[in-house]
């Protein structure tokens, strides 16, 4: 009884956990940026903000950030340590999952390694209200899955081609494939906020005609030489250049991300792992 209790107790909170997965098919877009940007906006506007650094085999958000890592998801998955155990502290209070780099075992992860970290997750102690997972670039598995469990998917789009091209293939085949329908897309290191809606609208184009998918623009990012500064420094720009042009937008978008509903319930796909656990 006092084990069903607690893990009743476990349930309820982490239905109050916004979980966001940061991708966009292809890389160099900024995502990472994007994600602890937006992490760390979050956190100076009060929310307890845990990034995961899903990128399993090319971690870099302990590198962008200067932390010194001891241990990892390797770690974990190893069964050396818990999930807890892991977690190193970042800017303004943001809690970090670091990945490891240059593991290819990591990067094809097992089903039963897989289990493993849904297992870990429902182990957790550390409190947190928003949970930001910074996928890999591509469309492997691992990045459906991470994309899959979430319950708002945003979008990282340049003005190129090849991101157009990339983003829209990965909202295929979560579409498709995975019954993820709705998307918020950043329009990230354009010149201008009409740019920023011109991108939008190529996407749109393109969605609209072969896709039954929603596509919500939540946040035009513009170009800023400060961003390229900030990240030498190893720093986020809402923090070293806080009055800069992307970093008021990292901010708005932070308060966007705050008003958005928490589903009561999951819904056809992950949420959290929430269905798992359930089933453990």
């Amino acid at each position: 009884m006092i084990d069903q209790a607690s893990g009743l107790r476990k349930m309820n909170s982490m239905s109050k956990i916004k979980v966001i997965a940061v991708s966009g098919g292809k890389g160099g877009v900024g995502k990472t940026n994007v994600s602890l940007n937006t992490s760390i906006a979050l956190a100076q506007q009060g929310k307890k903000v845990l990034v995961l650094d899903a990128d399993l085999g090319l971690a870099n958000v302990d590198v962008m950030l200067g932390l010194r890592v001891q241990r990892n998801l390797s770690h974990v998955l190893s069964g050396e340590c818990e999930l807890d155990d892991i977690i190193i502290e970042g800017p303004a209070g943001i809690k970090i999952i670091p990945a490891t780099s240059g593991t290819q075992s990591m990067v094809d992860l097992t089903p039963s390694e897989h289990a493993g970290l849904i297992r870990a997750f429902s182990d957790m102690e550390t409190e947190f209200d928003v949970l930001v997972v910074d996928t890999a670039a591509g469309i492997s598995d691992m990045v459906l899955s991470f994309t899959r469990a979430a319950q708002d998917v945003m979008l990282v789009v340049c003005d190129e081609p090849t991101s157009i091209t990339d983003c829209y293939a990965l909202m295929k085949l979560l579409s498709r494939d995975h019954g993820v329908y709705k998307f918020k897309v950043v329009a990230n290191m354009v010149r201008s906020a009409k740019e920023g809606q011109q991108l939008f609208a190529k996407l749109s184009k393109v969605t609209d005609r072969f896709l039954d998918v929603g596509l919500d623009l939540v946040a035009v990012i513009p170009f800023d030489e400060n961003i390229r500064k900030s990240v030498r420094k190893q720093q986020v720009i809402v923090e070293a250049f806080p009055n800069s042009p992307a970093a008021v937008e990292f901010r708005n978008l932070a308060s966007k991300i705050s008003l958005w509903p928490i589903p009561h319930q999951p819904s056809g796909h992950l949420e959290f792992f929430i269905e798992q656990l359930l089933d453990n």
